[in-house]
């Protein structure tokens, strides 16, 4: 990849109009000190948004707080500090997570799976401004900004009981949605050049366009470690379809099989169509109800080579796939 991609701003990759609108709220974020909500899928980026937030008008500590992990209990503890003596084993007051973060900023992820009795006292943190450790007499004022982010639907989280309605209208203030890598996938060459810059590695033409097909149900996330995962396994310097995670292959298996299908009439002639409409008369196999993705390929590559009297140079122009990449799968595949 020889494009120079600029530093990202906000720390966010990419040039697409989505991730243009994202940079835009960060920065209008940062002025204030109300609480914002991050709303997106899991693996899009969104403690790297609140990151960004914090970083734009710096202030204390960033103090993450993951309300998935908080269990037990200890849960109030941990939010809220305790007293010395408050309960067996509090040899000494404690500070929580919330005091930690005075002063600057407390970034609840995953707020959706906060308990619903530390909802409740989150409430009174963001009306009063003030908290009480466990086994305090005492309230104590506190200033901190409060980013939440989840990847729930907060109004069905609301309908079933388990989050709060008047917590989510005081979260509700100042909203940022992140979009999912399916919806900027022009975004996808720039994040690969990023997260493979420095390590000598980089994707062949194929396997670039494989990546821009694939939704990425694990987004951002799922991404960066593909590419982690394929770096480490190859070692000749362009990373091969062979280095691919299963879920890609089974991808590329199928989108092969796709392209195929559309080349060949559907009219049942046994004719290519479009820019296959030279090719010879085929006979495909009747289809199975249940068909493995390998047998998809095999077949898919046994009907383009059949379409081809044999032409591997056009079989894998049929399939659109590299002939490097059809040698390989016809010997795996056991053609002669």
């Amino acid at each position: 990849m020889n494009r120079s991609a600029p530093s990202p701003a906000f720390g966010l990759v990419g040039r697409s109009p989505e991730i243009g609108a994202v940079r835009r709220l960060i920065e209008k974020a940062s002025r204030n000190r109300l609480p914002v909500l991050l709303l997106g899928e899991s693996g899009t980026g969104k403690e790297v948004v609140a990151r960004a937030i914090y970083q734009a008008n710096p202030g204390g500590q960033f103090v993450p707080i993951d309300c998935g992990s908080l269990v037990g209990t200890l849960v109030e503890s941990d939010l809220f500090g305790h007293a010395k003596g408050a309960f067996s084993g509090a040899v000494e007051n404690k500070k929580g997570l919330v005091e930690v973060a005075a002063g600057g900023t407390a970034f609840f992820d995953e707020i959706g799976d906060l308990p619903l009795e530390m909802q409740v006292k989150l409430l009174r943190l963001l009306q009063e401004r003030e908290f009480r450790a466990v086994g305090a007499l005492q309230w104590r004022k506190i200033d901190l900004r409060i980013i939440a982010a989840t990847h729930r639907t907060l109004r069905g989280e609301i309908a079933a009981g388990r989050f709060r309605e008047d917590l989510f209208y005081r979260l509700n203030v100042f909203i940022i949605h992140l979009p999912p890598l399916r919806d900027r996938k022009d975004d996808i060459p720039l994040l690969v050049e990023h997260f493979l810059d420095g390590s000598g590695f980089s994707p062949s033409p194929e396997i670039l366009a494989t990546l821009q097909s694939y939704d990425w149900p694990g987004n951002v996330r799922e991404l960066k470690h593909c590419l982690d995962r394929m770096a480490a396994l190859q070692s000749e310097g362009v990373i091969q379809s062979a280095d691919m995670p299963s879920a890609l292959q089974c991808h590329l298996a199928a989108s092969s099989l796709r392209q195929l299908s559309t080349a060949i009439a559907a009219d049942g002639s046994g004719y290519a169509a479009g820019p296959a409409a030279e090719l010879p008369q085929i006979s495909l196999a009747p289809k199975s109800p249940v068909i493995s993705l390998p047998e998809s390929e095999r077949q898919a590559i046994s009907s383009a080579l059949a379409a081809t009297n044999g032409d591997r140079t056009r079989a894998a122009r049929l399939l659109s796939i590299g002939r490097t990449t059809l040698y390989r799968k016809m010997k795996e595949y056991g053609f002669d």
